[in-house]
């Protein structure tokens, strides 16, 4: 049985789809059989992996619209280990014509669990905002990982979020966890990023992943190349954030760490602020 995992943020711009990206392709290379699934009618995430959704016979829009069976949306990627549902322009107007659909809510749910067997992680790209589609991942997941921007208005719009998943978790899917806040963009040259960083720990405590998302011209270009930054450049510093973050969940925190000890048993650092690297190295 797969883990669900919904990537949300109501707010743009702050690595969501970065993240569902790059988390799912990570989870692939490890050999953990993923599936990415694109619900946000921008399609980046499709594109993302190299899907041209113009193309696609059959998107999340016709599974979710005309109960078409999930599994015939399903389209290979690049990685063996990574398959991906893709999204629709038409996904747009997806929220009206559901709005009259019995149990509406769970439609998502309904879908992809003739899939659970078949994967043991699914990542769910959620659009920018807290609709209908955003209330059908978290209907469908196991738990939601929160994306968070190591920016001024970081924790702006945060609490509409957390009541919107405590709100699923009374009346839609009581088993609904927090999978971890995940803090993206981080900036080590700017003190505002590590007093963003200290202000998000204190609002929600271990919940943080240990992980932190650098800023990182890698991470920017890979999609315009479509591929995951672990295809566009292994060795880059957004590469290796998103293989911590996948450890991190697959095998909690102690593994992360454990992994990050060297043979002469130093432990080595796991989040910028400890691992103060030359600007140059900050950038590739």
């Amino acid at each position: 049985m797969s883990k669900i995992i919904a990537v949300a943020n109501q707010k743009g711009g702050v690595g969501k789809t970065t993240t569902s990206v790059n988390l799912a392709a990570s989870l692939a290379v490890a050999e953990h059989k993923t599936l990415l699934i694109d619900i946000d009618p921008q399609a980046n995430a499709s594109s993302g992996v190299g899907i041209d959704v113009a193309e696609s016979p059959v998107s999340i829009y016709e599974i979710l619209i005309d109960s078409t069976p999930a599994a015939q949306g399903i389209q290979k990627s690049m990685l063996p280990f990574l398959d991906v549902i893709p999204s629709h322009i038409n996904l747009v107007g997806a929220e009206i014509e559901l709005i009259d659909r019995p149990q509406r809510e769970h439609v998502l749910k309904q879908a992809v669990h003739a899939l659970r067997e078949n994967y043991e992680y699914i990542v769910i790209d959620c659009p920018p905002s807290l609709g209908l589609l955003t209330l059908n991942s978290l209907t469908a997941a196991d738990s939601v990982l929160i994306p968070v921007q190591c920016e001024y208005y970081a924790l702006e719009g945060l609490g509409k979020l957390l009541n919107t998943i405590n709100i699923v978790r009374q009346h839609l899917n009581g088993a609904l966890d927090i999978e971890g806040v995940l803090l993206t963009m981080y900036d080590i040259r700017l003190r505002l990023s590590k007093q963003v960083a200290e202000e998000v720990r204190n609002y929600f405590g271990e919940k943080v992943f240990d992980t932190i998302i650098n800023r990182n011209v890698r991470l920017s270009e890979a999609p315009s190349f479509g591929k995951p930054v672990i295809l566009y450049d292994a060795l880059s510093v957004g590469t290796q954030n998103y293989i911590d973050l996948a450890q991190e969940i697959t095998g909690g925190k102690e593994a992360l760490r454990a992994g990050k000890t060297d043979a002469a048993g130093a432990t080595q650092p796991t989040s910028p602020q400890a691992d103060p690297e030359n600007m140059e190295a900050q950038q590739q």
